[in-house]
Formats: C-alpha cells, structure tokens, sequence
C-alpha cells in the first residue's frame, strides 16, 4: 500500500478531484497548506505599499491506495494538476506499514 501526497494549486484541486474520480479513486484527504519552492513567494501590493509574500497558498490531495494504483493515480493527478508555469507542485509516494478501518476493525488493503 502507499500514500500519495500531491502539493498543487488550489485552483486545480476541482480537476484532480475530478480526474481521481475517474480513475475508481474512492476516498482522498484535502488540506490546506502554505510553502514555497523555487518561487520563493512573491510581491504584492496592497493600499500602495509593497509587500512580500513568503508562503504560497497550496493544497495537499493524500491518497491511500492500492501498490498497482501508483502510476494511474500520478499519472491523473499530473495531467489534471499541470499549467506548465512554475508553482504547478509535487507527488510524493510513500510506503503505508499498515491500515485499519476503525468503524469495522478490517485490516490492510481491505480497509481501503
């Protein structure tokens, strides 16, 4: 089993909602998160004075599922998620020990 975390912009989390539908994703985590990679931020002006702004808004999509579903589910959210502009964010897969359901008590790949 892995997790997939995906880092995107927030304005495309409707289409990789979307796109994970699609593919038989069944459950997926959304949180909002705030970073910044080569970006680094940006600056901003508001009432005439010039600001920076060190931390992006992003989304964080997590996505607990199957080993054989790894690519199909990156490959979703990288075609839903991508502008092709800095700033379009990063997958990352990790390996998941273990899963209980906590309504039923099933255990690993059943659980999801």
């Amino acid at each position: 089993m892995k997790l997939v975390a995906a880092i995107i912009k927030p304005f495309k989390l409707d289409d990789v909602r979307e796109a994970l539908s699609e593919i038989g994703v069944t459950g997926i985590t959304v949180v909002e998160v705030k970073g910044f990679g080569r970006q680094k931020g940006h600056t901003e002006l508001y009432r005439g004075a010039e600001y920076v702004v060190d931390f992006l808004p992003k989304i964080k999509v997590e996505i607990a599922i199957d080993d054989g579903q790894v690519d199909t589910v990156i490959e979703a959210i990288t075609g839903a998620a991508q502008t092709g502009k800095i700033g379009d964010g990063k997958i990352f897969v990790y390996p998941i020990e273990q899963v209980i359901r906590i309504r039923t008590g099933e255990t690993g790949p059943d659980a999801l």
